[in-house]
């Protein structure tokens, strides 16, 4: 389990500047929606932005702390 507070955190930080909310979708704070807009994903297709973010929530899969996301991702021309 990772507290939604800790993950938005984490996020924050591999992503300055950037919108991010996630959403607990079972309330065991291992499943979650995660929305990002960011202008890091400019020029990026939808591949290249999940695999960004991904490689951070990476080690709280491996750890067990993750278990589902789904993400939703897009640069500020998309919101």
């Amino acid at each position: 389990m990772i507290p939604a507070e800790t993950l938005v955190a984490l996020l924050k930080e591999a992503f300055p500047e950037s919108i991010v909310e996630i959403y607990d979708t079972t309330g065991t704070q291992d499943h979650y929606v995660i929305y990002i807009c960011s202008s890091a994903f400019v020029g990026k297709n939808t591949m290249a932005r999940h695999r960004m973010v991904q490689a951070v929530t990476a080690p709280l899969v491996a750890d067990g702390r993750l278990h589902a996301t789904e993400l939703k991702l897009a640069v500020p021309s998309e919101a």
